[in-house]
């Protein structure tokens, strides 16, 4: 895979993460805690969603929506109803 981005957000005590993967076809992955919840193909510019949940006592749902383009990736989660711009960090 060419080239990769890579998000992340610590919520409710935990670490979500958001790796992107270019390439035919390319990858989206959804890490919390550093394990794999989620994961979706990555098509074009399109917008993606991609669902995971927070291991918090009831678990709490994450909604990742990731921007492959036009331009810079961009990504943002959403816990408990709130929206939350991601973090873009180093691959």
């Amino acid at each position: 895979m060419a080239q990769g981005h890579h998000f992340h957000l610590d919520a409710a005590g935990h670490s979500v993460t958001v790796n992107m993967y270019s390439g035919h076809p390319g990858l989206i992955e959804l890490l919390v805690d550093g394990k794999e919840t989620g994961h979706i193909t990555l098509r074009g510019d399109r917008p993606r969603l991609v669902a995971g949940e927070l291991p918090t006592d009831p678990p709490l749902p994450v909604t990742v929506r990731i921007t492959p383009g036009p331009g810079v990736p961009r990504c943002t989660a959403v816990i408990g109803g709130v929206e939350t711009l991601m973090s873009p960090r180093a691959f």
